[in-house]
């Protein structure tokens, strides 16, 4: 039997060398005499009796059924049929379509939106709501908790729809003896002290969009009239953030050319402010405009997410939250095993609902009519799901077929390859470096965890994978 290597991403961390096994989204730890396994077919393919020299049989077999190594032959995958009934287990429930700010970046209002507004409601009513609920909770089946997150344009500014949603809901779980519970995404240009006790009562987790301090911030978050918002959230955030005892409150901060003080933007959120968690992402836009990050701004930026996550290995070795979402997210992910078929759960467990009460795969398309998949009172169209699905799926990505990441890349955001590429199902060719180079960093960072303090990795055994 001739064998030659399988397909792996070496790395090392905490002074000890690790194997990430693509296929099967394992982490090894690899020891001098698998080591010398890998060394010789490294070389060249070997036969079983060229391994036995430097191994006993046991070992080869471990890495053999670890697919580390494999005959010449390889390992045949068959490919895997959509899934007949995932059950829901996320909806975002956009209470309005409108928004008091007009966010020149905006993916629902700016230059690269595909939401088809017109004609439809600009706030969702209670019989849509309940209607959402319901679907929910019938699409949900086998499920014992569900989640809903509200959304918008603006989200409070239907507060008081929410409210109403909130009770029905619970006692939709109780009456089903399930749970629920509650988030919600928000500008923070609303918030009151009413609104704060209410979200802290009720246990609602709250994420601020807000992209810094003062300058960078106000570079695009603004009004109609042009004027910068932080100097109005910025007291409310701070209220939010004292009041609010009953969750974490967590920042969402969108990159632009304009703003990539990555370093600045997380010392002034988590210090200054005192956000629990900040997460990080780059605008979702045509490479033509003058906001879009080009390469050099992506290497910058992952330049400086490297200095961050360094500071987050110092904190895990103490045994201390650091702050920093985004090496959270894709630790979370590492260790659960996650291997996707599909960049996130649009079209499988989560669905954006629209104010009209049409179904779209998540809140990115919610009021476009070209991705609509169905309605609250008449459930998804299968075709379309299966469609969205079907081109969204890891195994029709030839271009990720050698990635080492595409267990949790998955080709990258529907929406984001829809704006760049014209097709929901396109890989996200332009972060793909981005994306090998950030995986490498955070699999660094598990290794040295693993290592060194393997007790703090018991912090992402319930966190939910980022979906």
């Amino acid at each position: 039997m001739i064998f030659r290597l399988g397909e792996f991403h070496a790395f090392s961390g905490g002074g000890r060398r690790f194997l990430y096994t693509v296929p099967s989204a394992g982490i090894f730890e690899l020891d001098d005499t698998s080591a010398a396994v890998l060394a010789i077919l490294t070389q060249k393919d070997a036969t079983e009796q060229e391994l036995l020299a430097v191994a006993d049989a046991e070992t080869i077999g471990e890495l053999y059924q670890s697919r580390i190594i494999t005959t010449a032959e390889g390992f045949v995958s068959e490919p895997q049929p959509l899934p007949e009934n995932f059950p829901l287990q996320t909806m975002v429930m956009n209470l309005t379509n409108q928004c008091n700010l007009s966010c020149q970046y905006c993916y629902e209002f700016g230059e690269d939106k595909v939401a088809t507004p017109e004609g439809k409601p600009k706030f969702m009513d209670f019989e849509t709501a309940c209607a959402s609920v319901d679907y929910l909770f019938t699409q949900s089946a086998g499920r014992h908790g569900v989640h809903i997150t509200f959304f918008g344009g603006e989200t409070l500014m239907n507060f008081p729809l929410l409210k109403k949603v909130v009770d029905y809901a619970k006692q939709k779980a109780a009456d089903q003896g399930r749970s629920i519970d509650f988030s919600l995404t928000t500008n923070a240009t609303l918030l009151t002290p009413a609104i704060i006790e209410y979200l802290s009562a009720n246990e609602i987790g709250v994420t601020v969009s807000m992209d810094g301090d003062k300058a960078s911030h106000d570079k695009f978050r603004v009004f109609s009239n042009g004027k910068g918002s932080y100097d109005i959230i910025e007291p409310r955030v701070r209220a939010l953030i004292k009041e609010h005892k009953t969750r974490p409150i967590v920042a969402r901060v969108t990159m632009t050319s304009q703003a990539m003080d990555v370093l600045g933007t997380y010392r002034h959120l988590k210090n200054d402010l005192g956000f629990h968690e900040i997460g990080f992402a780059p605008v979702t836009t045509s490479p033509n405009r003058l906001y879009s990050i080009d390469n050099r701004g992506l290497d910058s930026v992952l330049d400086q997410f490297g200095v961050l996550a360094s500071e987050y290995l110092a904190h895990a070795l103490r045994g201390e939250h650091h702050g920093f979402s985004n090496v959270s997210d894709t630790l979370a992910e590492l260790h659960q095993g996650v291997n996707k078929s599909h960049p996130c759960g649009a079209g499988l467990g989560l669905v954006g609902v629209g104010p009209s009460g049409d179904i779209a795969p998540c809140h990115r398309f919610v009021d476009s009519d070209s991705h609509t998949l169905g309605h609250v009172s008449t459930g998804i169209d299968k075709a379309k799901q299966n469609d969205f699905l079907s081109r969204g799926h890891i195994q029709v990505k030839t271009d990720c077929s050698t990635c080492f990441a595409r267990p949790l890349c998955a080709g990258g955001c529907h929406h984001e390859a829809y704006v760049r590429y014209g097709d929901t199902g396109h890989p996200n060719l332009h972060y793909c470096d981005w994306i090998r180079g950030w995986t490498n960093t955070c699999l660094e960072i598990y290794g040295a965890i693993a290592a060194q303090n393997p007790d703090f990795l018991r912090h992402f055994s319930e966190r939910k994978a980022a979906a």
